[in-house]
């Protein structure tokens, strides 16, 4: 790795730091990074690999009651695991969260008040499941002066266009950010969201992709992304009965899911006592379905011997429109069945290996794709790991897109805030003034260095 290196702007802590998605978008504004940490032993020698120092360690021994390891910084990154806090009254206080990672990251906030704040979490952290997290999260922050506010801001790179790091990729996470204001904030001050719901429409606007030439898909075959024999088998399969089910029916297949295993004849169709309305639709249409077209099915059960295949791949959920073979399709082998989808956008990549299969290419979506898909620049070196290692972090990973139009819209709402100090100042100007695409300014990072 060349040591020249361009002059740095701001310091920057990134906290559960994986393979660097934060570390992507503050370098390429040109932030230096004084603390990262991670617990996990391969990310963090990716991490290494590409900003050049380990963040290996544990941040509950290097942020807690007695211990202050993270140096003074103007910018604070997290994507933290959500921890269910207690729950002692209406107090929400510090020793609320006493115990769970964010109280660590609070320990951080009140040693420094980094000028700008940025966190990223699932988006089932604003579900009704967490409503007490997001409240504590949300006032803790403002008690500790940071402009976040209670409407929660969803942002995937599907929304964002390719002309601003976007990615087909539906990758729906909350972002709280928030910018240091020097007094608590009330609960009852109001704080319009990160990202309005119309600035996020607007966005979005006219947003189309093509997954083979938007991301871009690799256009040579790679052995190690292969489809196995059973793999395949199963595909075709199904691609038989689609094929078969719109010659005989004259249109697309249904979009509920098919289970072969619950397929009876209408008449003989009993439902359990108890079963839930959504699972009892389901059974109804697949027996109406089979005894409407039982002649082909069976046929089509025995010729590919369909009862051998495991339970999950005996169910079909297709969501490919009026595509006519699950090879023009977008594949999925999920717990839930065999997912058919447009080549549009891929569903989230995830830390366990469901990678999707490019039906045009009959093969597996490969790393680099994947780290395409995040917004890791060509360059960025996932070292000589198992692939399934790979991909486990690149589905941890943070979107660099995500967190850059995060940026621009923090400093678009709070611009006001941040001209009250010179760093606050730099920030704003540095995160206004930079490109609307990352995507060039990382590809001229190793150059640079």
């Amino acid at each position: 790795m060349p040591t020249d290196k361009p002059q740095k702007q701001f310091k920057y802590v990134d906290l559960f730091a994986g393979i660097g998605g934060f570390a992507a978008a503050l370098e390429a504004l040109g932030g230096e990074a004084v603390y990262s940490v991670d617990i996990d032993k391969n990310a963090s020698e990716v991490y290494s690999k590409n900003w050049g120092h380990s963040p290996l360690g544990d941040i509950t021994k290097d942020a807690n009651d007695k211990i202050m390891n993270v140096p003074n910084h103007d910018v604070l990154v997290a994507g933290f695991p959500c921890q269910p806090f207690s729950k002692s009254g209406a107090q929400k206080g510090m020793e609320e969260t006493r115990g769970t990672l964010f109280w660590n990251i609070l320990k951080i906030v009140q040693a420094h008040h980094p000028r700008i704040i940025l966190l990223e979490n699932v988006r089932n952290l604003t579900g009704p499941r967490h409503t007490h997290e997001w409240d504590v999260i949300v006032t803790m922050l403002r008690k500790e002066g940071y402009t976040v506010s209670f409407e929660p801001t969803i942002l995937s790179p599907h929304q964002i266009p390719k002309s601003k790091g976007g990615r087909p990729q539906v990758r729906e996470r909350v972002f709280i950010a928030g910018v240091y204001s020097g007094s608590p904030i009330s609960k009852s001050h109001d704080i319009p969201a990160l990202a309005t719901k119309q600035q996020i429409e607007r966005l979005s606007k006219g947003v189309e992709w093509d997954l083979i030439t938007d991301l871009p898909l690799d256009s040579k075959p790679d052995s190690v992304n292969a489809l196995k024999n059973d793999e395949t088998e199963w595909i075709e399969a199904w691609d038989n009965w689609v094929k078969t089910y719109l010659s005989k029916n004259g249109t697309k297949p249904p979009g509920f899911p098919i289970w072969v295993d619950s397929w009876v004849d209408s008449k003989d169709l009993r439902i359990p006592t108890g079963t839930p309305k959504w699972k009892s639709d389901f059974l109804i249409k697949n027996a109406d379905l089979y005894t409407q077209n039982k002649s082909w099915c069976d046929k089509w059960l025995k010729t590919y011997s369909v009862a051998k295949f495991p339970p999950s791949r005996r169910k079909l959920e297709w969501q490919a429109q009026d595509s006519s073979s699950l090879w023009d399709c977008l594949i999925q082998f999920r717990p839930s069945g065999i997912r058919a989808k447009k080549m549009t956008y891929v569903p989230a990549l995830v830390a366990i290996n469901q990678t999707s299969i490019i039906g045009p290419l009959r093969r597996k979506l490969s790393v680099r794709e994947a780290a395409r898909l995040q917004g890791f620049p060509d360059w960025f070196d996932l070292g000589g790991q198992p692939e399934g290692a790979a991909y486990k972090q690149l589905g941890n990973a943070v979107n660099v897109g995500a967190v850059w139009r995060a940026l621009k819209f923090l400093v678009e709402r709070d611009s006001d805030v941040l001209s009250k100090s010179t760093k606050g100042r730099l920030l704003r100007d540095l995160i206004a003034n930079a490109s609307q695409n990352p995507d060039k300014l990382l590809l001229s990072i190793p150059k640079k260095r």
